[in-house]
């Protein structure tokens, strides 16, 4: 189980109250399926995903950048117990969707990418420590299902 000081749930909830997931989801996942380009495979039901320009003006990318921001609701209403709440999603990733848990981390990344270029100098290394420490946990929860 993962201690949460005062201190780190005041930042990730700050973060999260903060964010425009119309704006930030779209950006993070548009980052991750450009930058790593193989973690387009998991999306080709969303059509055209043939260049940056196109990735960048699909609507269902869109659409699922916002249901991941949702998503990470989810854990940081219930930090003390990610692990349980995404059980769910660690199964269907891994048994349905054979995502490589590997993606988790990239996106993770891709999203602490485009939050910290919002926050500009307010991204300071405390705010990303405890906002890095809570997506490291949402990641482990959700390659759980993989070991």
């Amino acid at each position: 189980m993962v201690e949460w000081t005062e201190q780190e749930r005041g930042i990730i909830n700050s973060i999260m109250g903060s964010l425009d997931y119309d704006d930030v989801g779209p950006k993070a996942l548009t980052r991750c399926l450009i930058v790593y380009p193989w973690t387009q495979r998991y999306f080709v039901a969303f059509g055209n995903l043939y260049n940056a320009e196109a990735i960048k003006t699909n609507p269902n990318i869109a659409a699922h950048g916002i249901k991941i921001l949702h998503g990470l609701d989810r854990a940081m209403k219930n930090m003390d117990d990610i692990k349980a709440t995404y059980a769910e999603l660690s199964v269907l990733h891994s048994e349905k969707l054979h995502v490589d848990p590997d993606n988790f981390r990239l996106l993770a990344d891709c999203l602490t990418i485009v939050i910290a270029a919002k926050m500009g100098n307010a991204f300071t290394p405390d705010i990303q420590g405890a906002w890095q420490k809570f997506l490291a946990v949402v990641v482990s929860a959700l390659g759980r299902q993989y070991h």
